[in-house]
């Protein structure tokens, strides 16, 4: 914080203000706290189970055995590149710009083009997939943050349009890179055979450049959309914790759904795993809804943004 400058002198009387008004401004400030207080007991908390996917059947997603060449042919190519040294480069290339400026709504429609090749369980331009989970989260009465969570959750993949050599350093599961890769990762360590990486001296062993406990905002993800939007939303927004840890872990299976990387974390990313699978579902299950009606759906959620993020056009 700046220093602030103290003196004892009293301000100078300003005829100008008006005390009714001041009066009137404070009794309007009273009623939104308790609107806001009526929201709040409407909502549920994150962690009730989600109602909207019980009668789906959930053996249908995530099935990568029997998925398309495409989805197998770029888990091949994102294990055999994501290396250290190229998420050094691309987090040194991300700090290094500004690559547009941008509402959130309009990087959404920016989006609607891509198609992404990891994904074996939809086909839906990438708004329909935003709309479906934060409506679920919305029909399930969560909290207004955690359904702009889920409107905003992979608006990172605008990468893509960026700095991406192709979908393989944007999209798909993420997981550590700098030691040795898990084979709870997708297609297990077997696929990352030809990674430089692979049996490293250093980076091929059990915690290669990190420590038992040192905590997840340590360790180097790799570089997709989840990170990209994670940086770019933790300065510019109000949103919660919660919310951060869901946009930068929401593709990190390994850890939230196979349990591995566990002796990596610290108490903080023990309570921030708890938010992260109670998004999950959200993200999955609700890809098999209904396409939303966009335009009937767009002022709700454009209310929802100027809630959370204070200026209207985002630096991405």
């Amino acid at each position: 914080m700046a220093p602030v400058a103290i003196t004892s002198e009293k301000p100078a009387f300003n005829p100008k203000r008006n005390g009714q008004a001041l009066e009137d401004l404070s009794d309007a400030i009273d009623t939104v706290n308790i609107l806001k207080q009526n929201i709040k007991k409407d909502e549920k908390d994150i962690y009730a189970e989600s109602e909207f996917d019980k009668n789906k059947d959930k053996t249908k997603f995530r099935q990568y055995e029997d998925a398309c060449d495409r989805v197998k042919n770029f888990y091949k190519e994102q294990h055999t590149k994501q290396t250290v040294a190229y998420n050094l480069k691309a987090r040194n290339d991300f700090h290094s710009k500004t690559r547009a400026d941008m509402t959130i709504w309009e990087a959404m429609e920016k989006l609607n083009t891509l198609i992404d090749e990891s994904d074996p369980d939809t086909s839906l331009s990438q708004i329909e997939h935003l709309l479906q989970s934060a409506e679920a989260i919305r029909r399930d009465g969560k909290p207004r943050w955690m359904q702009l969570t889920g409107l905003i959750h992979d608006l990172g993949k605008l990468l893509y349009f960026f700095d991406a050599q192709g979908q393989w350093d944007v999209v798909g599961d993420t997981f550590p890179v700098g030691l040795a890769f898990e084979d709870r990762i997708i297609y297990g360590t077997e696929s990352f055979k030809e990674n430089p990486d692979y049996g490293h001296e250093v980076y091929g062993t059990k915690y290669g450049i990190y420590s038992p406990g040192c905590g997840l905002d340590n360790v180097m993800l790799s570089w997709g959309h989840d990170e990209y939007l994670y940086h770019v939303v933790k300065g510019q927004s109000t949103l919660p914790d919660e919310a951060l840890a869901i946009i930068r872990y929401h593709s990190f299976y390994p850890w939230h759904s196979a349990g591995a990387y566990y002796e990596l974390m610290n108490d903080h990313d023990k309570e921030m795993l708890k938010a992260v699978k109670a998004f999950n579902p959200y993200d999955l299950y609700s890809k098999s809804d209904n396409v939303p009606a966009i335009d009937k759906l767009k002022p709700y959620y454009l209310e929802l943004i100027d809630e959370f993020f204070p200026n209207k056009v985002i630096k991405w």
